[in-house]
């Protein structure tokens, strides 16, 4: 039996997420991208799940680093999510908001959270690279502060 794409991609739509930009410093300074693709696999050791596009121009940054960043999004960042997921150059990616290097990844200032990894495998699926990281360092707002979390649930953005 053959699944249209379309409505596979309609069916998991269903599915509402957080968003979030993947961010990394590779050869030729800072690169990133948006993403929903993200998920805990295990507490010991704690390891992240990050699906890459193949043909995005983050992964062979990542790649080359060994090192990526995973940087929560809040309500109202939707602007930034669309800057990520943007084909624009990566510098200019990150002239669209203040960041600053925090072991050895960069990590956007406004994030609700960022999860700092180190590229512990790689795995090839389909159209897209399956990274899974090695937590190394955490970052979050304390539970009373900042907005509720950016949400993607049937192609849009959606608030709480």
């Amino acid at each position: 039996m053959t699944v249209d794409p379309r409505a596979y991609r309609d069916a998991i739509g269903h599915w509402a997420t957080g968003v979030a930009v993947v961010t990394c410093q590779g050869p030729d300074g800072p690169a990133g991208l948006t993403t929903n693709a993200v998920s805990s696999v295990s507490l010991d050791p704690i390891l992240l799940l990050v699906c890459f596009d193949n043909a995005s121009r983050t992964l062979p940054a990542v790649r080359a680093s060994g090192r990526f960043a995973v940087n929560i999004l809040a309500e109202g960042q939707e602007d930034l999510a669309a800057v990520f997921a943007s084909k624009r150059v990566q510098t200019e990616k990150f002239e669209a908001v203040t960041h600053r290097i925090e072991h050895g990844v960069p990590v956007l200032d406004d994030a609700l959270a960022w999860i700092a990894c180190d590229v512990a495998e790689l795995h090839p699926a389909g159209d897209h690279t399956i990274g899974i990281g090695a937590v190394t360092h955490v970052h979050h707002l304390a539970d009373d502060q900042g907005p509720p979390p950016l949400l993607f649930y049937r192609g849009r953005y959606v608030s709480t």
